[in-house]
């Protein structure tokens, strides 16, 4: 045997263990039964006088306190208008904490000094500092596409730092400002912030959590964002070489981040350094809303599952992580408890319990008990 032909059949055998890898671990994951969840239709407990409108955020917080954002403006000919009489309702604060069991503990948010609240209220994230995120994206409200800051507050309102000002974007290039912002997360073993960056820019970005000061950013498949790419709904054929919509990201504990591309229907993932490794579509063809909201994790150290809302087909996929295999799935479209309408974002506790909310005519927070 020559030397060239042993080293064809060296990597022709070392390509065949490789795929025969893969092979076992989707085995492996298709052959586990998925976790198992329970709606808990009691949860939470407002007060009697307060109702929600769209909730558009929920994080789970290191004391397993639940954090929920919702839109106040969004109730503005609803209930209340109809029959002013009534005791009940009025808006509930558009940041609210709640215990594990739901009880209310406080609420607070609003336009107020130093900062430029968000006309239309749509992430929230609780550090490993017990630093409250609060981003704007998204809403009716905002068809010009002028909400241009992310807001950091302490744990009882208190406001720390803005970054961005409202109608200030120069595009994904601009490194000061953000433009409808998505969603946030601070991955906490390099205190580093994470913005899905979003509903007009068309990238990630990442800044220092402490001090709001720029490190990098991408775009799809690790590229520069491309404002001027048209945004197209690609149900078939190759993938797009931009991001469409980019609303959910997250780091898991192995350094990976998870980013999701809400109207392509896709979930992209990348190192910490912003080098793409691989992408996974989510029924490609759907064409209302989009399909890749948002992602957690299992609460086990690996980080065996990843949970991923799909406001598309009103579900909780559930995939393992290590092969991105889909092994479940909760809910469907409706609206009693344990469904669906517009589904938006998720959170996990450290039990392992989900919790989900809703925006449209959804309007709830959901507490889904780990089995």
């Amino acid at each position: 045997m020559t030397r060239a032909a042993g080293f064809v059949l060296g990597v022709t055998a070392l390509a065949l263990l490789a795929t025969a890898e893969r092979l076992a671990v989707r085995a492996a994951a298709q052959a586990t039964p998925a976790p198992a969840f329970a709606v808990d239709p009691q949860w939470p407990t407002l007060p009697p006088q307060w109702t929600l409108g769209q909730v558009t955020g929920v994080a789970v917080d290191a004391q397993d306190h639940v954090w929920v954002l919702h839109r106040p403006w969004s109730l503005e000919s609803d209930e209340k208008a109809q029959n002013p009489e009534a005791a009940c309702c009025t808006a509930a604060p558009p940041v609210l904490e709640f215990d594990a069991a739901g009880r209310y503990l406080r609420g607070w948010g609003g336009a107020g000094e130093g900062y430029e609240w968000p006309e239309d209220e749509h992430a929230i994230f609780v550090d490993h500092k017990r630093n409250v995120w609060i981003t704007s994206a998204g809403g009716p409200r905002l068809a010009g596409g002028k909400e241009n800051m992310i807001l950091k507050f302490t744990s009882d309102g208190r406001f720390l730092f803005q970054i961005g000002k409202r109608g200030q974007s120069k595009g994904s290039l601009d490194t000061a400002n953000v433009n409808n912002a998505a969603d946030v997360y601070v991955d906490p073993t390099t205190n580093e912030l994470y913005v899905a960056d979003g509903y007009v820019n068309r990238r990630v970005i990442v800044y220092d959590a402490d001090t709001g000061a720029f490190k990098r950013m991408w775009g799809a498949y690790g590229k520069p964002p491309d404002d001027a790419a048209p945004k197209t709904l690609a149900l078939d054929g190759p993938p797009p070489a931009q991001f469409n919509l980019v609303h959910g990201v997250r780091v898991s504990r192995d350094g990976k981040v998870y980013v999701n591309d809400r109207r392509n229907n896709r979930m992209q993932v990348f190192s910490t350094a912003g080098v793409f490794e691989r992408e996974i579509f989510i029924e490609r063809k759907t064409r209302l809303l989009g399909t890749s909201f948002a992602v957690a994790f299992s609460q086990d150290a690996a980080q065996r599952y990843l949970y991923l809302a799909d406001a598309g087909n009103g579900k909780v996929r559930i995939y393992d992580r290590a092969s991105l295999t889909e092994v479940g799935a909760i809910g469907r479209i409706g609206r009693y408890a344990g469904q669906f309408i517009f589904l938006h974002a998720l959170a996990v506790d450290s039990k392992g319990d989900l919790y989900t909310a809703e925006v449209g005519t959804g309007r709830r927070v959901q507490k889904f008990v780990r089995q």
